[in-house]
């Protein structure tokens, strides 16, 4: 794994050959970069091809048609100074196809960063793009265009899910994620940080694995105060960072931001018809196309409660297809905390978060994030319970148990017909089991049984911070996993 952070580089392995590969390749290439903002692309790609380019650009955000053009045009005149002005961007990438055929035999990289940018309202950019492409880049087998943005919607919409002239026209994508755990763990060790598996964790619960969020943590503070200095002291770099970060992403956030907000309300999620109602967005295409675009960028995820088998195959749908009982969940901690801490903290208090440690908000807080870092890496869970190489589906099961309410927030539905249902509780020490924690725990195994009738094996499965304190009440647990263990 491979993380490129100032002079360090750890992590990104897998997405670093690929570049290699395909940049290395006896054809021409057509490869979209795409991640959220910060989350490491440019570096990625400046990692592989440092200054070894033919023609490079970036997009600036939110200014006109003739300064994006003027800007594209200045890059070229660096190398081929006679080059004269444009008005379109027809004129501007046969420009650069011109200064590109004076250069000498060998690969070309292009590389524009922040392509969404250069797509300014009637621009006709995705047509100068597309006959780019089609009618020159395409045809040799020497040109190397890597486009990268943190519009992830705007590249997928675009580029790779095009339906006009650059369909199927992307030959590679590489998605940028956030690191796991055990990235930023293999981060904060390379920088000197000496922070225990909990620290990290809560790092990951406010910041996510955002590399650029992380960049800005100092070893010589607690996280406590690292987080007061960011994100609530006046001159806070990130203190306003939720609101550029959906500005940058969407060309018009105001509903995108609602649905969030609507989300935020609700830890399991709401359907469809639920955020309408919260939000008043027309439920139209344009709603749809929000939903896809925030569930692209990492924000929220889309998943369906849990049925039988059986119940299953009467719906005639597989997994996945969105049904009027999809639930729209937000899963991302950098919003989740916005929501649940900053909107709700003491204003002009420098030093919230660290006074907050032993609060009640800081304990509902930790709660739903530790259940969202649980749900972002359900990869680490399936390895630390054996069953990575069984087919396999997570999901979210609600009914009622004796009168009440009855929630399991992870199931693991796995192909040898078992089911882990997992319960996570985040605490400063090893967890004891109470009668009442063992009491809610049959008394959902039970409704749930009840209510899906299946006779697949049950496994409850407790994922915790610092493990489970045996007792008298601990042996409802058939499975039990820690922290250290989303570390793998």
């Amino acid at each position: 794994m491979t993380i490129m952070m100032e002079k360090f580089f750890i992590g990104r392995e897998k997405e670093l050959q690929q570049l290699k590969d395909y940049i290395s390749s006896d054809h021409s290439e057509f490869i979209a970069v795409y991640g959220r903002r910060r989350v490491g692309k440019t570096f990625l790609i400046q990692q592989v091809i440092g200054n070894d380019y033919a023609f490079y650009v970036a997009g600036m955000n939110n200014v006109s048609l003739r300064i994006q053009l003027s800007n594209f045009m200045r890059n070229i005149r660096k190398k081929s100074p006679d080059v004269r002005s444009v008005k379109t961007w027809l004129d501007a990438f046969i420009a650069l196809e011109t200064y590109i055929e004076s250069l000498p035999e060998g690969r070309k990289i292009i590389f524009i960063d922040e392509m969404p940018w250069l797509d300014t309202p009637r621009s006709n950019f995705i047509s100068g793009l597309e006959h780019f492409w089609n009618s020159w880049a395409s045809w040799r087998n020497d040109i190397k265009l890597i486009v990268c943005g943190s519009a992830t919607s705007w590249i997928i919409n675009n580029l790779i899910k095009n339906r006009g002239g650059l369909h199927n026209r992307v030959t590679h994508k590489i998605p940028l994620k956030p690191f796991t755990l055990k990235e930023c763990q293999m981060y904060f060790a390379a920088r000197g940080f000496r922070l225990s598996t909990k620290q990290i964790a809560e790092c990951y619960m406010v910041l996510g694995g955002v590399p650029f969020y992380l960049s800005k943590m100092n070893k010589g503070e607690s996280v406590a105060q690292n987080i007061d200095r960011l994100l609530f002291a006046e001159d806070g770099e990130l203190r306003d960072e939720f609101q550029s970060l959906y500005n940058s992403l969407y060309k018009n956030a105001t509903n995108h931001i609602k649905i969030v907000t609507s989300l935020a309300t609700k830890g399991k999620g709401l359907t469809r018809q639920e955020i309408v109602a919260q939000t008043k967005i027309a439920d139209n295409g344009k709603f749809s196309l929000m939903l896809e675009e925030l569930e692209s960028c990492g924000f929220i995820r889309s998943y369906e409660p849990f049925v039988s088998d059986a119940a299953r195959a009467r719906r005639k749908r597989p997994i996945g297809h969105h049904h009027t009982d999809t639930l729209y969940q937000l899963v991302d901690h950098f919003t989740l905390f916005h929501f649940q801490i900053m909107n709700k903290a003491v204003a002009h208090d420098p030093n919230y978060w660290s006074n907050s440690q032993n609060s009640h908000a800081y304990s509902v807080w930790s709660g739903l994030s530790f259940e969202m870092l649980c749900l972002n890496h359900t990869d680490q869970i399936k390895m630390a319970l054996g069953i990575s190489g069984i087919t396999s589906n997570v999901f979210s099961w609600f009914g009622k148990g004796e009168g009440k309410k009855a929630q399991i927030d992870m199931l693991i539905d796995r192909a040898d017909k078992t089911i882990n249902v997992c319960e996570m509780k985040f605490y400063n020490q090893p967890y004891a089991m109470t009668a009442k924690d063992e009491a809610d725990i049959e008394r959902k195994v039970s409704s749930f049984i009840k209510a899906t009738k299946t006779d697949k094996n049950i496994i409850v499965t407790m994922i915790t911070t610092k493990g489970i304190e045996q007792n008298e009440h601990s042996e409802c647990i058939q499975k039990e996993l820690t922290l250290e263990q989303l570390y793998l």
